[in-house]
């Protein structure tokens, strides 16, 4: 004769399992971040003026000189990033990037990148490029006076 099965000690099967999962949403929710907690320099030397984070306008950015063409520059502590997609034409996005809130980290050749999932956006209009992004980066409001830009 068989004795009857006894459940074997430890957890059950379903709690490991309920555990595994927790535990694989926090690691990818730590890897996408907010965004919101980098608030380090800007990338570039030739941002001028105060920061504009609480939405103040009229923070001077940068000279017109300093955005390439066909690509543009990250401004981390005002939240944007400026393009320049054709000669003379500039443009101003939201510097975070729509599918998970992280900070874009470069921009080059017409897309903005954002370096948590390579989502591409394009430099002329923000329009998502490349997924795993669905929506557009936000445009964001800068004047050109001369040779300035600046955060309107």
């Amino acid at each position: 004769m068989t004795s009857p099965s006894l459940p074997a000690a430890g957890p059950a099967r379903r709690t490991v399992m309920a555990a595994a999962g927790a535990a694989g949403l926090a690691a990818a929710l730590t890897a996408c971040g907010s965004g919101d907690d980098s608030s380090g320099t800007a990338d570039t030397g030739s941002a001028t003026g105060g920061s504009a984070q609480d939405g103040a306008g009229g923070t001077a950015l940068a000279r017109t000189a300093d955005i390439p063409e066909g690509g543009g520059k990250i401004f981390k502590d005002q939240g944007v990033v400026v393009t320049q997609p054709s000669a003379g034409t500039y443009k101003a996005f939201s510097s975070k990037c729509t599918h998970q809130g992280c900070a874009v980290g470069s921009v080059a050749n017409g897309v903005i990148v954002c370096p948590c999932h390579n989502s591409e956006f394009s430099v002329a209009d923000g329009s998502v490029k490349k997924g795993p992004a669905t929506r557009p980066l936000p445009a964001a409001k800068i004047t050109v006076s001369g040779d300035e830009i600046t955060l309107a």
